[in-house]
């Protein structure tokens, strides 16, 4: 097993998270579909929310995006792939949304 994979989960020590600059908190912290077919809530944490306002619907870029959040372009991709699939799959199963500071 490669020595990177190690960390990948953060089982053991890792690098830690960097800190992500907020443009302001979401009014709201929960969506809840009429009707909900499935309660099992999913979460959606800020640092998603936050790169998924500024690239979809500011429409800036991946990299204009990194600049304004501080963190690089590829986490800005990793983190809008990972949201726009959570906010599919409520929508798809029916599920309430549920905005949390940490995942």
């Amino acid at each position: 097993m490669p020595r990177w994979r190690w960390c990948w989960r953060r089982r053991g020590p890792g690098r830690p998270f960097a800190p992500v600059f907020l443009y302001s908190l979401p009014k709201t912290k929960e969506f809840v579909p009429n009707p909900c077919l499935n309660p099992n809530p999913i979460q959606l944490n800020y640092r998603e929310y936050e790169a998924m306002r500024l690239v979809d619907l500011e429409g800036l870029s991946q990299a204009e995006a990194a600049k304004k959040m501080k963190i690089s372009r590829g986490t800005v991709w990793r983190l809008v792939t990972a949201g726009r699939k959570k906010v599919i799959q409520c929508l798809v199963e029916s599920r309430p949304l549920i905005l949390v500071e940490n995942p």
